[in-house]
Order: structure tokens, then sequence, then C-alpha cells
């Protein structure tokens, strides 16, 4: 298949605009070609900047020799287009006033191009920067692209403190909950529905499973200064092979959303004390991240924003930043809500604020 030509991207003109421009290079993960080509041209054209490419994901960095060094971070890949006929979640994008509709606009190329408008703009920051733009966010952790920038550059990785330029409506999110699954099953004996007394049925034998998380009361925890709720819930069921057959086999989904002062053996041991006597598998597990706030370049940061750092309940690829020791919060423009919606929108004023908050930090 051949890609047509990426477009060349002005990282001067107003962040609004070159967020629109972005937003333009359909970018559907597995597809970051043409986005990664034009970020990488418009970076290799500013001296102040080291630049490498590793797939279709980009670092850049400043080598000032600064005492400090961050990190600001952001994926190119969108989630698919709407398939709603008239949807404004799409590409291209397109404005209603000082709105900008379409995809992308929230979840996050308005935060990358706050990060392309600072890398052009700040040729000699208070800290040394390291930009990160990577691939295959949108879709499950093994095609990540941070994750093989980790494996691959990890020099190019090392941090004081990380901003992961996801959309929280330009306050500060501090760290993220942890997340797991796991299958939950029963056994039964199968027989004729009309003749129920000679088998044994898996799916009413799930019922105590549902009554126990029913009856569960999720914990609030206060992990440096923020209360970060957790939840444990049954997410999916399954069982049964016919209308006329009792069930020998049942399948509970779980989700547990955990705070981040929690290990994954230590969450995992707390799903199994809870659900003691039911086979239990974890299919997946990632570990939370704490947030880190109590660090010169956070407390920095924070006073600079100007508002009550809140926590961040779903999981962000600020826990990759953590797992390499990296104090990282989320901070970007646009309502999460609006993520993956057929009417995702960001306002011009709100990307314009948030690359102003990050200039006065970094200057």
């Amino acid at each position: 298949m051949t890609v047509s030509p990426s477009p060349a991207l002005d990282l001067t003109q107003d962040v609004a605009s070159l967020t629109a421009e972005l937003m333009d290079i359909q970018s559907v993960s597995g597809n970051e070609q043409r986005i990664a080509d034009a970020v990488e041209a418009a970076l290799r054209t500013l001296p102040h900047l080291e630049v490498v490419r590793d797939g279709d994901s980009i670092i850049a960095r400043t080598m000032l020799g600064r005492s400090e060094r961050v990190i600001l971070a952001g994926h190119l890949d969108t989630v698919p287009l709407p398939t709603v006929e008239g949807s404004r979640g799409t590409v291209p994008s397109s404005w209603d006033g000082d709105v900008l509709y379409g995809r992308g606009a929230t979840d996050m190329k308005g935060g990358v191009a706050v990060q392309l408008a600072l890398a052009a703009g700040l040729a000699e920051p208070s800290r040394d920067v390291t930009f990160v733009f990577y691939d295959h966010e949108e879709v499950e952790a093994s095609l990540s692209g941070l994750g093989r920038l980790q494996d691959s550059h990890p020099q190019w990785l090392q941090a004081d403190f990380a901003v992961l330029l996801e959309p929280t409506n330009g306050t500060v999110e501090g760290g993220c909950n942890g997340t797991m699954r796991f299958h939950a099953s029963t056994a039964g004996r199968a027989a004729h529905s009309a003749r129920a007394w000679m088998g044994e049925n898996a799916i009413h034998a799930a019922a105590e499973i549902l009554t126990r998380l029913r009856d569960h009361e999720p914990a609030t925890v206060t992990v440096e200064g923020l209360d970060y709720r957790e939840s444990l819930n049954a997410v999916k069921i399954w069982g049964g092979t016919a209308g006329n057959v009792i069930p020998d086999a049942a399948t509970v989904e779980i989700n547990y959303r955990f705070a981040p002062d929690k290990s994954i053996d230590e969450a995992d041991a707390y799903v199994r004390n809870l659900l003691a006597g039911f086979d239990l598998v974890r299919t997946d597990a990632a570990a939370g991240a704490r947030p880190g706030l109590d660090q010169p370049a956070a407390a920095s940061f924070v006073a600079v924003v100007g508002e009550e750092p809140k926590p961040k309940y779903g999981w962000t690829d600020v826990a990759r930043f953590s797992a390499l020791g990296i104090p990282a919060v989320n901070f970007g423009p646009g309502d999460a809500l609006l993520a993956h919606t057929d009417n995702e929108h960001v306002r011009a004023q709100d990307i314009r604020d948030c690359l102003a908050a990050l200039r006065t930090w970094l200057s």
C-alpha cells in the first residue's frame, strides 16, 4: 500500500490550528506512519534537539546540562473513526466557533500539538526536556510504542519527572489506579432441563460470586494526599450450551481497579481473599502509579497550574514511567469524557492554556 506524503507542519502557528492539522492526518492505531513522518520531519528542523526514531515513535531531547530533566509524552494514534453517519468526531476536523471537532481532538492531538509547540518555542528551557511521541497506545499493551521504546532506547527515557498530556481539563491528575482482570469459574453437571434434578447448575453456582461482588464496599485510599477510589465489578458472564440443557460450566469476568498503594501481588491477594473457594484465573494486570507530587519538579509544576491536583482513576501510561522510577502526572487539554466519542471536541482556548502553563513552568 502506498502511503501518501505527510504534510509539512508549521510548529510556530497557533497551537489550536496546529491541533487541527494533526487531526487531519488520519492515524488510527496501526496507521501512524504519516503522522510520525510529519512529526519527525518537523522536529529535525530544530537544531537544539537530538532526535531518534523507532518504528512510528519519535523521541527528541535538549542536552543543556540542566540539573533536572522532564519528559513530556503523548501518543500519536487514535481509536477508529465513528461509523455513524454525520458524526462530528471524525477526520477531517471541523470548527464550530472556538470549538474544534474531530477524532483525536481530546485524545490526544491537542496534547501532541502542545508538545510540538514547546519543542519549537523553547530552545533554552529551564529544565532539560525529552519529548516522546509514540504509536499504538489505543490497542493491547503488548503493541505499545512506549513499551517498545523502554526496551530499545532506555537511555533516552531517563528523567526526574514526566508529564503525560492526556486530557484532564487542564488539571493535574496524579498517578493512576492499577487494573487487573480475573475469570471466576464454576462447574456443574449437565442434564436435560426437564430433569434438572439430575444435574448441577453451574450458572446458579455463580450467584455467590455475584453476591460477594455486589456486597463488596470499594475502598477509597489516600496516597500522597490524593484519594483514589477503587472498584471491583463483574463485567461479563457466560455459560450454558442450549435452552434445554442444565449448564455444566459458567464464568464471570471481574475487573479490579486498585489504588496505587498496592502492588499487583497485593491486589491479586485481595481479590482471591474476597472470592475464596472459587477457581480464579488472572487474565491480565497492570500496576498503578504513585503521583510523586512531593518531588520538586512536580511541586513546582502544580504551583504553576494553580489548581488542586486530582487522582487519576483510570489506568494511563504514567504507570510505565512509574515502573521506571519516574514520578509522573497526567495534564492536558480537553475533557477525558469526550475521548473516543462520536462528538469528540476541544475548545481552542483550553489547548492554548495548557501550552501557556507548561511554557511558564519550563521557562
